[in-house]
């Protein structure tokens, strides 16, 4: 999908804040209420807009340990990649998991308590998912920057 630069500037003002109003929003973006009430919704039918959330405080909610594991397979046919992928899936405290080039097949990022949390983490659920050979963790001291907007271009 091409977009122009009112539904840009739509996404640019939705990813700061999806709570604003279809007013104010076609206010900011100069349009009209109908035709930015139907852009949005263009937008949300093609996948681009996929949700709108609510995003939270990890250190309010005592949870300001983040850890990045890079993990090793044995295995890389199908079957062990599926299996690995499907497991992660029900570990709520994995909040990402990418998969990478290079020496390490996949990019865990973890949110827990404590140093200690993690650790029976590690030990009880992490060493235990399908196909791993090996992990390597390494835990991060300070946030310098946190943001979920995509940098979009202007026209």
């Amino acid at each position: 999908m091409k977009l122009d630069k009112f539904d840009r500037e739509i996404l640019r003002v939705l990813q700061k804040d999806a709570t604003v109003s279809m007013a104010e929003l076609s206010q900011r973006v100069g349009l009209s209420h109908t035709p930015c009430w139907r852009r949005v919704k263009k937008l949300e039918s093609d996948g681009i807009i996929r949700r709108k959330v609510t995003l939270l405080d990890n250190k309010r909610l005592n949870l300001g340990v983040n850890v990045f594991i890079y993990v090793t397979l044995k295995n890389h046919d199908e079957e062990s990649l599926n299996s690995f992928e499907a497991s992660v899936q029900d570990i709520p405290e994995v909040v990402e998991c990418h998969t990478t080039s290079g020496e390490k097949d996949y990019l865990l990022k973890v949110v827990v308590e404590s140093i200690e949390e993690y650790e029976l983490l590690l030990k009880s659920k992490l060493t235990h998912l399908p196909s791993v050979d090996h992990l390597s963790s390494t835990f991060a001291l300070k946030q310098v920057k946190n943001t979920t907007e995509l940098p979009i271009k202007q026209c």
